[in-house]
């Protein structure tokens, strides 16, 4: 497919550099457009309707932060490019697909062409969609601790976990339960019964998930019709799972 890219970057070498690695190793991005503020990054995006944006960090009047927070509902993927490595937790924050470090590594620029080309890709087929998973529900059961014992689950009834601090809320169909236990000790308990991490606050049963929806970064909607957001790092794992 081809992806349809706007280069936001206050310095014009920089913008020529890529540009040029652009044309000579990703033959499957067209660089619609360019701008070198905030401001006019914005007005780009909202004329030419990019796929996918290559964004500084780092910018007169502004940074890549404050463009992304004046496009909320944002139907592109970002590729961050900076000379600044303390920005990469932010950016991940920011739901951006992929992190490139200045000068450019011309392998990890394909890397994340490719990687933003799957994405979409699979992205499109399956937005809207009624979704079915390429898997059979897992059996088996689990054990939730309490004040006065324990409580046993069927893996299988539970919709999703959300993480609250050090505990868990577990999501059935009728009800949820508060659980003394990390997120990470769920989602290192259930990965052979399906459930897939799709943000540092959600690890949801694949088997429950009926849609997908394209946006700032993504999201599914549960069998209960909960919509719940997909962090851009976790999209390609998610998309894995269905036809």
């Amino acid at each position: 497919m081809k992806l349809r890219a706007v280069i936001i970057d206050d310095e014009v070498s920089s913008r020529e550099i890529l540009r040029n690695y652009i044309r000579a190793y990703c033959s499957e991005v067209t660089i619609i457009g360019e701008a070198g503020t905030v401001s006019d990054g914005i007005a780009l995006i909202k004329s030419e309707k990019p796929n996918l944006v290559f964004l500084d960090v780092e910018m007169p009047f502004g940074n890549a932060f404050d463009l992304l927070e004046e496009l909320p509902d944002r139907d592109f993927e970002t590729v961050f490019v900076t000379a600044y490595n303390q920005y990469a937790i932010e950016a991940l924050n920011q739901h951006a697909a992929y992190y490139l470090m200045k000068p450019i590594n011309i392998d990890e620029l394909i890397n994340a062409v490719a990687y933003v080309e799957e994405i979409i890709s699979k992205e499109d087929l399956l937005q809207d969609r009624i979704l079915s998973s390429s898997l059979k529900k897992a059996e088996g059961k689990i054990t939730l601790p309490q004040l006065d014992g324990f409580q046993v689950l069927n893996v299988s009834d539970i919709l999703y976990c959300k993480a609250d601090d050090n505990y868990t809320e577990i999501f059935l169909a009728d009800k949820k339960i508060l659980v003394s236990k990390t997120l990470k000790y769920f989602e290192e308990s259930l990965t052979e019964f399906h459930f897939v991490r799709i943000h540092k606050s959600f690890l949801v049963n694949i088997n429950e998930v009926v849609k997908y929806r394209k946006g700032k970064g993504g999201s599914v909607i549960i069998s209960n019709g909960k919509e719940l957001i997909v962090s851009a790092s976790r999209k390609k794992e998610l998309l894995s799972y269905f036809e």
